[in-house]
């Protein structure tokens, strides 16, 4: 059976079960590496359920994307300044790509976060689900208040973007 079709069988049976997907980790000699989730057609709303009244980000990246890079480090710097943040990553790649994104997950300290990846061959289906303005460009970034009133940004932000609409979103 093709990848894509294993990845999307899964995503399915866990979108029906209505749970959200399992913290999955595989052993690395004596180091433990925590499992991206499948994101597939309904696992944004899926998102917003799990995060109801709670200020978060989520942000969206790629591996292809020297941009995001630069972006994930300072989402890195600013959850060890502010660990009560929820903060979640969203690779816009394929599963196929699970051994490079948790590559660039360890290496940027962000295992310990909320990680999901694309799981759907429809990425524009997911993209729309996510934000029928939203067109694909990473890294992109939405800060959500305690109503899950939400801001999109595009491309890389200053530290004191990010700090301006923290504070916008935890008042």
């Amino acid at each position: 059976m093709p990848r894509t079709y294993l990845a999307r069988l899964l995503g399915l049976l866990l979108a029906l079960s209505n749970q959200p997907a399992p913290a999955a980790s595989t052993v690395t000699g004596s180091t433990t590496t925590p499992q991206t989730q499948a994101f597939i057609s309904g696992s944004y709303k899926q998102i917003l359920a799990n995060n109801a009244k709670q200020p978060f980000l989520l942000a969206i990246w790629s591996i292809n994307c020297v941009s995001c890079m630069k972006d994930m480090a300072l989402l890195r710097d600013i959850h060890k300044q502010k660990p009560a943040l929820k903060i979640i990553l969203l690779a816009a790649d394929d599963l196929s790509a699970s051994a490079q994104i948790h590559g660039i997950l360890e290496k940027l300290q962000l295992t310990g976060l909320e990680n999901w990846v694309f799981a759907d061959d429809n990425d524009r289906k997911l993209r729309f689900e996510i934000d029928p303005t939203w067109y694909g460009e990473i890294p992109r970034t939405y800060f959500f208040d305690a109503a899950q009133q939400r801001t999109g940004v595009s491309g890389v932000l200053p530290k004191a973007k990010y700090d301006a609409m923290i504070g916008k979103i935890l008042n």
